[in-house]
């Protein structure tokens, strides 16, 4: 094991290019495409103390139908990329899901390692992944110790990186995408990590931990995320613009000579994204930092997604706006 080198990031620069993304003027059709392409990105997420199968239910018939009936005698909205809950309520999600016809489609990412704060020992983290994934997790959302981290641990989260990937069911000779493991997002939790270089650091240490583990010749089976959401600040542009870029130099060094070829490791903000005109913020970054990469790929929700709830009844607002030429109030949509 080899830990990358550190990179600092110019926060001046950043804060600037981040700022840029927003000026964007985006119109008619663009705009329409834009939304709706969002929608489809959205991990739909109820991470609360009170939550209940019957609310996780709920969820599912809005990640199914995110307008509610409302879109009747037009163009139907996409469904949302997957559902997110704790690991004990995977079950009661896929039973739905498996109800309403959308099972695999829609897909179901578990919260696990001991989220939100990770300060549980490693075995207990590591079992709660492993009954995820028994239970029908297709995706586990991770969280590293952010503690370890900021102490100088540095191996430390490689290795948990590393031992959660395990856990997720991958093994380092599997060849198909296909065979039975879930998919990885490590929660890097940047509210606490205080400054872009650590953000930069812990994406290029979650990024190697994958690679070297095998998970990321596949596409899109590893991610990397902002935030858990119960941490302020969660997600910002400028340090999603860092954590791009970090995905973006890691494809840089996998690829060919001819430029094809490269890893191609997901991103997820998380936390705070709740109106659809930030959203179209955050394709455009992705647009302008990975639009070159293998046309455009990166717009795609098996590459990029939003880890939102509220975010949803406003993408749905915005598109019947520009569908019916009216705006629905916010009362008109159930809360996910």
């Amino acid at each position: 094991m080899q830990l990358p080198k550190p990179v600092t990031v110019d926060k001046v620069m950043a804060e600037q290019r981040a700022a840029s993304f927003t000026r964007r003027s985006i119109k008619n059709e663009a705009k329409r495409s834009g939304l709706r392409l969002a929608m489809s990105m959205v991990d739909l997420t109820t991470l609360e103390g009170k939550d209940t199968p019957e609310k996780v239910r709920s969820l599912c018939r809005k990640a199914v139908d995110p307008a509610d009936g409302s879109m009747r005698g037009a163009e139907p909205l996409p469904k949302v990329a997957a559902v997110c809950v704790y690991p004990q309520l995977v079950a009661a999600a896929k039973k739905e899901l498996t109800k309403l016809g959308a099972a695999g489609e829609v897909k179901i990412a578990a919260v696990a390692t001991g989220f939100p704060s990770g300060q549980y020992p490693l075995k207990v983290r590591l079992e709660d992944t492993r009954r995820a994934v028994d239970a029908g997790a297709d995706e586990i959302d991770m969280v590293i110790s952010r503690g370890a981290f900021l102490a100088g641990e540095h191996a430390q989260i490689y290795d948990e990186v590393c031992a959660t990937v395990e856990a997720c069911g991958f093994r380092k000779g599997v060849t198909k995408k296909d065979e039975g493991f879930a998919h990885l997002k490590v929660i890097l939790e940047t509210g606490e990590l205080e400054t872009l270089d650590n953000a930069r650091r812990a994406s290029d240490i979650a990024i190697a931990a994958m690679h070297d583990c095998g998970l990321t010749k596949f596409r899109g089976a590893g991610f990397i995320k902002t935030s858990t959401g119960k941490v302020e600040p969660a997600a910002t542009m400028p340090v999603t613009l860092v954590m791009l870029e970090a995905i973006r130099d890691h494809w840089l060094k996998t690829a060919k000579k001819d430029g094809t070829g490269g890893e191609l490791v997901g991103m997820k903000p998380a936390g705070g994204i709740r109106a659809a005109k930030s959203a179209l913020h955050y394709l455009v970054m992705v647009k302008e930092t990975l639009g070159e990469i293998e046309d455009g790929t990166y717009l795609s929700p098996s590459l990029f997604r939003f880890g939102a709830s509220a975010l949803v009844n406003d993408l749905v607002r915005q598109i019947l706006w520009l569908d019916k030429g009216r705006y629905a109030a916010r009362y008109d949509f159930a809360e996910a």
